[in-house]
């Protein structure tokens, strides 16, 4: 829980923020909106076409990176953080992240804007270190967990506060949607195709009967039909916002539209979890995940969509597992 020092960080920090969003944006829509369409590059130079611009610490729309972000790091002080490959990532397990989530859609704890919560893993480490915009989406998370075995693994062998587990998006969902029945929180899930994003729902609302879910929608929106869904998932007000497009185009959705979903708890980005729970992606055996070989059990289902990518992500996401880890952790 926040102390009373740092509420009123939160709320010092407030008034400023708002200044920010009456700014011009730079951010074209139709462009951030072509890149919400799921897709399979890692080119920088396409990402970059969301927004020109040096690297600095603001973010295109005004969004600012958690090291300048008053709010952000009054809202998620209490957690302590360790720099792995590079990144710095929360010190908290499932279940710690969990309650995370869940206190921070209470009244007492809003931030007049949602709470941003993305996750790392080898590919995430390797492709921050080497396109700047994606390095500037991440580092604007305020809270950034490790759903990767491998740098839970290498906290162990070189951090003296440790990350404690994974915290996979796969598991946390459940985690956090049975939390979510038991205190009546709402859930919005946005993403994937429409025929994966309607089994997720199905199969979501089977598992959890008493789950409040306002509403859904696939990811394949562009221009004004895209910010008139944003518009409506703001009206309808989720506790959650479960956002499924696949780096670096769920991160780029929350830079653009964050200042439109003020009505928004959390939003979570959520990689390829609609394929999961929609049951059209088998999970790797419990072992694999343990080992942390995960990333072999999907290269084997799609090996001609991922073998170029951990290809040349996974040797530098270890490189930089073995060179970026700092010997210290902080709670800054």
């Amino acid at each position: 829980m926040l102390t009373n020092s740092q509420k009123a960080r939160v709320s010092d920090a407030i008034s400023p923020l708002q200044a920010d969003r009456e700014r011009p944006r730079r951010l074209d829509s139709d462009m951030a909106a072509s890149a919400v369409r799921i897709c399979n590059t890692s080119s920088a130079g396409q990402l970059a076409s969301f927004a020109d611009g040096p690297a600095e610490s603001t973010m295109p729309n005004g969004m600012l990176e958690r090291r300048t972000n008053p709010v952000g790091r009054a809202a998620t002080a209490s957690v302590a953080r360790a720099t792995i490959g590079g990144l710095r990532l929360a010190v908290l397990d499932r279940e710690q992240t969990a309650d995370f989530m869940v206190e921070a859609v209470y009244p007492n704890r809003r931030i007049d804007r949602p709470l941003y919560l993305t996750s790392a893993n080898g590919e995430v480490l390797s492709r921050c270190s080497t396109e700047p915009m994606t390095d500037r989406l991440f580092r604007a998370a305020d809270l950034i967990n490790a759903d990767g075995q491998p740098l839970v693994m290498v906290s162990k062998l070189r951090s003296p506060n440790p990350l404690p587990e994974r915290v996979a998006t796969t598991d946390l969902f459940h985690d956090v949607a049975r939390k979510a029945e038991e205190f009546g929180l709402t859930f919005y899930l946005f993403g994937a195709n429409e025929a994966e994003n309607k089994a997720a729902i199905a199969n979501v609302r089977r598992a959890y009967p008493a789950l409040k879910i306002v509403g859904h929608s696939h990811g394949y929106l562009r221009g004004g039909a895209l910010r008139a869904k944003v518009h409506e998932i703001n009206a309808l007000a989720p506790d959650f916002l479960w956002v499924a497009l696949g780096v670096p185009y769920e991160q780029a959705f929350v830079d653009e539209f964050m200042s439109r979903l003020g009505n928004v708890g959390v939003i979570k980005t959520s990689g390829g979890l609609f394929n999961f729970l929609s049951g059209s992606r088998p999970r790797a055996p419990r072992w694999m995940q343990i080992v942390g070989l995960e990333w072999a059990w999907r290269l084997w289902l799609e090996p001609r969509r991922l073998f170029w990518r951990y290809l040349t992500t996974n040797p530098h996401a270890l490189y930089l597992l073995f060179n970026r880890t700092r010997s210290s952790a902080t709670k800054d």
